[in-house]
């Protein structure tokens, strides 16, 4: 199912029988995930946020996303920077209403335009290669339910393919044809082992990122003492060093160079009996953070930092030039 980069801008105003590479507007409402679905009630559970780097690894442990973020990406100098427009970007596309979906989707799809450069072996890549654009997509929805599995929710068969089906659609917001990511669940299975077992390696930008993940970050403040900073993050290092290997396929984190030692394995699944067994007394505001972080976030999310020139410093001559 290798599916080879061609330029899909040019490919689209080429023939109008082909699907758009965005939704028209009356489609938005369809798209957009509603209150009370699967997706409005899992993806923001706390608990998911122990998948983020296991996310981030899949993510760019393909070749194509890996070579993108080492010369993009501005998670060594600005990891929180990086981390929040994140948060802001899924947290809008899912609980942002249509509107705000598809404003935030075809900034996002604009901003992987100019990304673009040679791999380590000097094949040409570009980010809106069908195939990778549409992983990254799909690994942020493999984290939802890879963490859910671990720590939180597990998800039954038809829940399962209900989010499936729903984060599917949400990916045409972002220019993801429908074509690109199989609509059956069975099928989606398969196609995910195939990326896993057949398209990723260990990229220059796996190493690099997981020792961003697994280092002490510097403090959110500059009020924050160092040295206490670093005390205080060591159990938080440790859990995301455990929970990154462990939600992983095990052949891949073989692969990687990522494997954990029986003790940590035995440590992580008792975080997750733990985890799991704590559903039914916490608060709302831990079981969908989204309402507060969006509360917390507003001006940033309203000013559009998300995919700006002014935030992506690698990026912003290329956005400039092209405007």
């Amino acid at each position: 199912m290798c599916l080879m980069y061609h330029d899909t801008e040019q490919a689209a105003a080429a023939s109008s029988t082909r699907e758009p590479i965005l939704p028209p507007r009356e489609e938005w409402e369809r798209l957009a995930i509603k209150p009370g679905s699967i997706t409005w009630e899992r993806s923001a559970d706390a608990r998911v946020f122990a998948a983020a780097g296991t996310a981030l690894l899949l993510q760019v442990a393909h070749p194509t996303v890996g070579a993108g973020v080492s010369d993009f990406s501005t998670f060594r100098e600005d990891p929180w920077g990086r981390l929040f427009r994140t948060l802001d970007f899924t947290t809008v596309l899912v609980f942002g209403g249509p509107e705000r979906a598809a404003e935030m989707g075809a900034r996002i799809r604009g901003f992987h335009k100019v990304i673009k450069g040679k791999k380590a072996d000097g094949t040409p890549y570009h980010a809106l290669e069908p195939e990778a654009y549409a992983w990254v997509h799909a690994t942020l929805g493999e984290g939802i339910m890879a963490a859910h599995a671990r720590f939180g929710r597990p998800f039954t068969l038809a829940e399962a393919k209900e989010f499936w089906g729903e984060w599917r659609a949400l990916g045409r917001f972002l220019g993801i044809r429908w074509r690109d990511l199989p609509e059956d669940y069975a099928d989606y299975r398969g196609w995910v082992d195939e990326i896993v077992n057949e398209r990723l390696e260990r990229t220059a930008a796996v190493a690099e990122v997981h020792d961003a993940l697994t280092s002490t970050p510097p403090p959110p403040s500059p009020k924050i003492n160092e040295r206490f900073w670093g005390v205080a993050t060591k159990p938080m290092l440790r859990f995301a060093g455990l929970s990154t290997s462990g939600l992983m396929p095990k052949p891949l984190r073989e692969r990687l160079d990522l494997e954990l030692t029986r003790s940590q394995e035995l440590e992580l699944r008792a975080l997750g009996r733990l985890a799991r067994a704590m559903t039914p007394v916490m608060p709302k505001f831990l079981l969908n953070t989204a309402p507060g972080y969006m509360k917390m976030r507003r001006k940033q999310i309203e000013r559009g930092d998300v995919a700006s020139p002014e935030a992506n410093p690698h990026v912003a001559p290329l956005l400039r030039a092209r405007s």
